[in-house]
């Protein structure tokens, strides 16, 4: 493993990917996985997500693809502003592939058993499984959660995703560079987490119920937002994707298409347990695997690019995690569950 990772020249720009067989790939499955939603769900999703109870079935599956728009407009905006800047080499951040291999495949036995083991915990303590976001979070709360759980939540997470990962790691010689926790070029990473934060925000804002909060509700939510998603859920996609596959991935693929392409589908994987998934039955559970894939593919193509072109894993967190939407959209959830007045 390299002590100081060397750049690479600027890659092909994100349209030259259409070229590789892994996109490829992902686009047939994408029409696969909307095709399948038809005969599985017989024109009915078991799905409880209040924000869309009276929208047609049609039209929620449709929306599907256009979710994947401005996903995809931030990846050109991230292009853009970095096309000058030397590009870190991920790949050189990683052990040799063996090695590389071995801890990619041990830290998702680990990931598995960490989900396992919150649906158990979490049900048998609060009637509810933990997954990676907020009951409430995205489509609306299906019932009330209690201060305690949350707290309970995001220390669960943040322990079990981040705390340890990131300690196992630290203790086996790698650098904050190597976890790509350290900015090779800060004034760059501030622009891209600016413009991309401003962008994100303004679209989030614009169906967020934030703006009716008074202001000590805006104040006081906002800030209490902002950290129990840090805990949550921010720094433990962080470090468990970003900071510790991604550079793996990188090493063992050699494509930085099959990256970000593998970072967005983890991201997907770690909210197979969201809080409207329904896993009663085999239909329910294909369809549920589906839309979570569906539904989530996008944010994680963005936060795997915005990793791949800075090679810090920070930037995606501040431009497109913690702040919006954990902050412009679930402000409200936050104010409604500590009862801030």
């Amino acid at each position: 493993m390299s002590a100081s990772a060397p750049v690479q020249p600027v890659s092909k720009t994100p349209a030259r990917w259409w070229r590789e067989r892994s996109v490829h790939i992902a686009v047939v499955l994408w029409i696969v996985a909307m095709v399948a939603i038809f005969p599985l769900s017989h024109g009915g999703l078991p799905f409880n997500r209040p924000v869309l109870a009276k929208v047609p079935f049609l039209i929620q599956v449709f929306m599907l693809p256009f979710q994947l728009l401005f996903p995809l407009f931030l990846v050109g905006v991230t292009y853009l502003l970095t096309r000058r800047r030397a590009v870190p080499d991920l790949a050189t951040r990683a052990p040799e592939t063996r090695i590389a291999t071995r801890e990619t495949v041990w830290l998702w036995i680990y990931g598995v058993a960490v989900l396992a083991l919150g649906q158990i915990v979490g049900r048998r303590m609060f009637g509810e499984g933990i997954g990676l976001h907020l009951n409430g979070s995205l489509f609306g709360a299906t019932r009330t959660q209690s201060p305690e759980e949350v707290w309970f939540w995001a220390g669960y997470n943040f322990l079990f995703y981040a705390f340890i990962p990131y300690l196992v790691f630290r203790a086996r010689g790698y650098t904050r560079e190597a976890l790509n926790l350290k900015s090779a070029n800060l004034p760059n990473d501030t622009l891209v987490i600016g413009v991309v934060l401003i962008l994100e925000s303004a679209l989030e804002l614009t169906a967020s119920g934030i703006f009716h909060l008074t202001g000590h509700q805006l104040l006081s939510g906002a800030s209490l937002s902002f950290l129990v998603h840090l805990l949550g859920t921010g720094l433990p996609v962080m470090v468990f994707i970003y900071a510790i596959l991604f550079p793996r991935y990188m090493r063992l693929t050699g494509s930085a298409a099959t990256t970000v392409l593998l970072g967005a589908l983890s991201y997907a994987a770690l909210h197979i347990f969201e809080y409207w998934t329904v896993y009663d039955s085999a239909p329910h559970a294909v369809l549920s695997v589906l839309f979570v894939v569906l539904t989530f593919i996008g944010p994680g193509l963005i936060k795997s690019y915005l990793t791949l072109r800075t090679g810090n894993a920070w930037v995606h967190l501040w431009a497109y995690h913690a702040i919006a939407p954990h902050v412009t959209a679930d402000t409200p959830l936050v104010v409604k569950i500590f009862g801030i007045r």
